[in-house]
């Protein structure tokens, strides 16, 4: 649980730093295998999760300044260069990304954002892990067999057992990871499907893990800030489902692959004439 895992001479280790890291590398790994499975343009993917990367970073911090204002005003260079950052900010720049790159690249939205939201699941999962190695982002004292004592020079206090809530947001994005995983590699999957699921279930999710949270954040009336923006991304999600699977236009998995096939079939046709 200590901060730094190791050095080697002048270089050291952070574990937040390396989990992060780690994460980006896994989301990118998840990433390219499924476009190539997909039929899509893996390296397009790439850029765009490098994007992503960017700009969900500076979605994450913007929303930390709004929400630590009053401190920015007071002290503008601590806010910034602190690790705050909050996730539904990288998310909703996140989505913006996707968007406006999938349209000036001609790309499928929705396949690219299907397989993009379960990299970001996993690269999440991971990103918590670091979080809890650095002692961020903690619950609240408890006397039970599951509290973890952070070390002193953590961001958690030290020398009182809290709830690991790291572990729990790692393991809900966990298993968001295999439920996407299933749901777009099953036969009939339905393209816009798990993005909605995604946004559904982690809002629900981080609303109900902010409950057990001790740090200090910023709050709307007696929600904190990220379980007011679960309300809105949650109900987003919901109405977004409900009108992605009536939609009758919206291809499935099985019937992209028939046209793909009829394509290549016509191809082969009109080479032989």
């Amino acid at each position: 649980m200590a901060i730094d895992l190791f050095s080697i001479g002048k270089f050291t280790i952070h574990g937040y730093g390396l989990m992060i890291a780690l994460g980006f590398v896994a989301a990118l790994f998840y990433g390219t295998f499924q476009c190539k499975k997909k039929g899509l343009n893996d390296d397009l993917f790439y850029n765009l999760a490098i994007f992503v990367l960017i700009f969900g970073w500076l979605g994450g911090k913007l929303l930390f300044i709004i929400v630590e204002f009053k401190s920015f005003l007071q002290s503008p260079m601590s806010v910034l260069g602190s690790e705050g950052f909050v996730v539904y900010g990288g998310i909703i720049t996140g989505l913006i990304t996707i968007y406006v790159y999938c349209r000036i690249k001609k790309m499928d939205f929705l396949r690219n954002i299907d397989i993009m939201v379960a990299a970001v699941a996993i690269n999440q999962c991971l990103g918590r892990v670091g979080c809890f190695l650095a002692g961020c982002c903690y619950g609240r004292e408890t006397d039970s067999a599951i509290g973890v004592v952070f070390p002193a020079g953590s961001m958690a206090p030290a020398g009182v057992k809290l709830l690991p809530t790291q572990l729990f947001s790692a393991g809900a994005d966990l298993l968001m990871f295999v439920v996407l995983f299933v749901i777009i590699n099953s036969k009939k999957y339905k393209k816009g499907v798990p993005v909605c699921v995604y946004l559904t279930g982690y809002a629900i999710g981080r609303a109900i893990i902010e409950c057990f949270r001790a740090d200090n954040r910023g709050s709307v009336g007696t929600l904190s800030t990220s379980q007011f923006i679960s309300i809105f991304i949650g109900i987003a999600g919901i109405i977004a489902l409900f009108l992605v699977l009536k939609r009758k236009d919206v291809e499935t998995d099985e019937s992209a692959d028939s046209v793909e096939n009829a394509e290549v079939h016509e191809e082969a046709e009109t080479a032989e004439e």
